[in-house]
């Protein structure tokens, strides 16, 4: 009997055992994706800021500027890349709308995103474009890869179409978490006009050619990355975009076009933390706690199982002194 427990005991010892690594190694890579019709929204406000007048063509200090930042999964696009692509994929339309204090619109910038679901590496697929200009993305933007290394990483800017390295600056708390901080910095580049601008009657795209006058853009680009699910719970840029040359300027040699330190609203950043909190325990559920508790389950199944064995093992007890020894068994 305790041979017969110990075998099964020792049975359920290696399937443990086995199903750890494959918890961790196999099932999680395959599990764990980002939801193809996921939808997000995000507001960043730069307080105070400096804003280019275009009826004045000056620069203002105002209040605020308010970027509001969605995030729509395209649900029957990611289908149709996939039966192609051969693996999952999701498409975000994504689209950055720049405010003044007035509510009036500044800019508007579209952009679609395609990329694996599992891995956030970039699928290029017809379709991906940056303001209605198809664009070739090389590295990630908006989210970092679940289980984040402590490595820079290529991260693509969407204002000059081009990828550039976000490094690893540390490991920081942020409202209870233990998060990645990592920080990027484009230097000044000549960047196109967004197409939608508040200048009545004015074509973007043809306005450098008709004016001269070029558009610069800079920014330090900085997140608070959750390692565990990948995702962003905080982030800033320190802001510059400048008008230069061209008789748009009336003479002038440049013009501050909008300045400021941009930061999502305070009430944005709670939920969203809150919302990380939640998935990330989906994530360690598969990458630490049910395989350590596997490894720990067979360890101890295997203790209980080798236990057993040996009281199986163990000679009985011997016959009490001057009691005759049992009887001999009839011959059949």
């Amino acid at each position: 009997m305790h041979r017969r427990a110990g075998l099964v005991l020792l049975a359920l010892a290696v399937f443990c055992a086995a199903l750890s690594p494959l918890l961790r190694w196999y099932a999680f890579p395959r599990l764990a994706k980002v939801p193809p019709g996921q939808y997000q929204e995000m507001v960043l406000e730069a307080r105070p800021a400096t804003l280019l007048d275009y009826s004045t063509l000056r620069a203002e200090q105002v209040e605020k500027v308010t970027i509001v930042q969605t995030l729509k999964g395209n649900v029957e696009e990611s289908e149709r890349i996939e039966r192609t692509a051969g693996r999952d994929v999701v498409v975000w339309d994504a689209l950055s709308h720049v405010q003044g204090p007035d509510g009036r619109t500044v800019s508007q910038i579209p952009e679609r995103y395609v990329f694996d679901a599992h891995t956030q590496a970039p699928v290029h697929a017809p379709g991906e474009m940056v303001d209605g200009t198809p664009v070739r993305r090389e590295g990630i933007e908006f989210k970092w890869p679940f289980l984040t290394e402590k490595r820079a990483h290529l991260y693509f800017d969407a204002q000059t179409r081009t990828s550039a390295p976000i490094h690893y600056r540390g490991t920081r708390d942020f409202r209870g978490l233990s998060v990645y901080y990592f920080e990027q910095t484009i230097p000044w580049t000549k960047v196109p006009y967004p197409r939608k601008m508040p200048i009545p009657g004015i074509d973007a795209s043809t306005l450098e050619k008709n004016t001269g006058t070029t558009r610069w853009y800079t920014t330090t680009r900085m997140f608070w990355v959750d390692p565990v699910t990948g995702a962003p719970v905080n982030g800033e840029e320190i802001h510059r975009e400048e008008l230069r040359g061209g008789t748009l300027l009336g003479g002038r040699d440049r013009v501050t076009a909008f300045a400021g330190h941009v930061k999502m609203r305070p009430d944005y950043v709670d939920h969203t933390v809150e919302l990380v909190k939640s998935q990330r325990l989906l994530v360690l559920l598969l990458t630490s706690f049910l395989p350590w508790g596997l490894l720990l389950s067979a360890g101890a199944l295997l203790t209980l199982a080798l236990v057993l064995e040996a009281r199986g093992r163990r000679p009985g007890p011997p016959a009490p002194e001057g009691e005759p020894p049992p009887p001999a068994p009839l011959p059949a």
